[in-house]
C-alpha cells in the first residue's frame, strides 16, 4: 500500500541506509568540501583560521613546486610499471596454481602470506636485501658480484636503482591479493567450455585467449582499476624503504607531498596540501573513469 510519496519498503530501505549516509557525509563528503574550500584560501592559517585572499594561487604554487613535480613523476612511473606487471605476473601464477593438483592449497597459502604481513616489516627486509653499507654489500649485491657485476647502492644511490627497488617492492606487496582474486575467478569458469573446446581440438593458447581471458576479464579490470588507485596513493611503502625525508631522497610521492605540506619538514601549509590533494583526486578520478570506459567495451558480460 502506498503512503504519500514513498512505499513502506522504500522508507525502510532509506532508514537502513541512514547510518551509512550520515557516516559518509560526516567523514567523506564534508571533508572533501572543506579541502576544496581550503585549496582556494591563500595563506590559510589553521591556528588562527584566517587567510589573506581567495584565488588559484595555491594551485599555481603547487604546480610550479619542483618537489611536487618530482612526486608526480615518481607516482606515474610507479603506476605505469607496477600495475601492468603485477597483474600480468599474478595472472601467470594463478594459471599455474589452477592447473596443479597436489599441494594446491599449500601453494595458494604460501603466495598469500605476504598480504597478511605488515608492509613496513616487508620494507625493512627489502632494505636489508638491497642496502649497501660499510659492513655489508647486501644479498642482492652479492648475487650481482657473483655474476661479475659491480655493486649498486639501491637505497641511497642512483635514481633508477631506487625506483627499481620501489617497483619490485610494490609488485611483491600487491601480488598476493591479485593472485587470490584471479585464482577464485579461474575456479569459477564453467568447465564445460573447456571440454567443448578440447573436443574441437582447440590449442591451449587459443583456449586461454578465447575462453579463459574473456570469462575472467571483469576481475582483471577490477584489479587494474584498484591497482591504479592504490599505486597513486602509495606512501607507506616508500617510507619503509627510504625513510621519512623523501624529498631529500628524490623519491617522494603525491601522498607523501601532501603529508609533508601538513606535518613534515615543510609542514604548516594546509592550503598547499589541500590544493595538491584536489589535484591528486582529479588525476585518480580521470584515470578511473578512463578505465571504466575501456572496461565497458572489453569485458565479457
Amino acid at each position: 500500500m502506498r503512503k504519500g510519496f514513498f512505499h513502506d519498503n522504500d522508507f525502510k530501505g532509506w532508514l537502513y541506509l541512514l547510518p551509512a549516509i550520515l557516516f559518509l557525509g560526516a567523514f567523506l563528503v564534508y571533508p572533501l568540501i572543506d579541502v576544496w574550500i581550503y585549496s582556494f584560501e591563500e595563506g590559510y592559517n589553521s591556528a588562527a583560521q584566517t587567510y589573506f585572499g581567495v584565488g588559484p594561487y595555491n594551485y599555481s604554487y603547487v604546480l610550479h613546486d619542483p618537489y611536487f613535480l618530482q612526486a608526480v613523476k615518481n607516482t606515474f612511473i610507479l603506476v605505469v610499471i607496477t600495475v601492468p606487471l603485477s597483474t600480468g605476473i599474478a595472472l601467470m601464477i594463478s594459471l599455474g596454481l589452477h592447473s596443479i593438483g597436489p599441494l594446491k592449497g599449500l601453494f595458494q597459502t604460501v603466495f598469500f602470506l605476504p598480504y597478511v604481513t605488515n608492509t613496513l616489516a616487508i620494507g625493512l627486509v627489502f632494505m636489508i636485501l638491497f642496502k649497501k653499507t660499510a659492513y655489508s654489500e647486501g644479498m642482492i649485491n652479492l648475487l650481482i658480484n657473483w655474476f661479475g657485476g659491480n655493486s649498486v647502492d639501491f637505497i641511497e644511490g642512483p635514481y633508477w636503482a631506487k625506483m627499481f627497488v620501489l617497483c619490485v617492492y610494490t609488485i611483491w606487496v600487491v601480488m598476493p591479493f591479485k593472485i587470490l582474486i584471479l585464482t577464485s575467478a579461474l575456479a569459477s569458469v564453467n568447465e564445460e567450455y573447456y571440454n567443448a573446446a578440447r573436443v574441437d581440438g582447440t590449442s591451449s593458447f587459443r583456449i586461454f585467449i578465447r575462453i579463459t581471458l574473456p570469462m575472467i576479464s571483469p576481475m582483471i579490470f577490477y584489479l587494474v582499476i584498484t591497482g591504479f588507485i592504490g599505486a597513486f596513493k602509495a606512501y607507506s611503502d616508500v617510507v619503509a624503504l627510504f625513510g621519512t625525508n623523501l624529498n631529500a631522497a628524490g623519491m617522494n610521492t603525491m601522498v607523501g607531498y601532501i603529508y609533508d605540506m601538513l606535518y613534515g619538514d615543510s609542514g604548516g601549509y594546509p592550503s598547499y596540501a589541500s590544493s595538491s590533494a584536489i589535484l591528486l583526486f582529479v588525476i585518480v578520478l580521470t584515470v578511473t573513469c578512463i578505465n571504466l570506459l575501456i572496461s565497458k567495451r572489453k569485458i565479457h558480460v
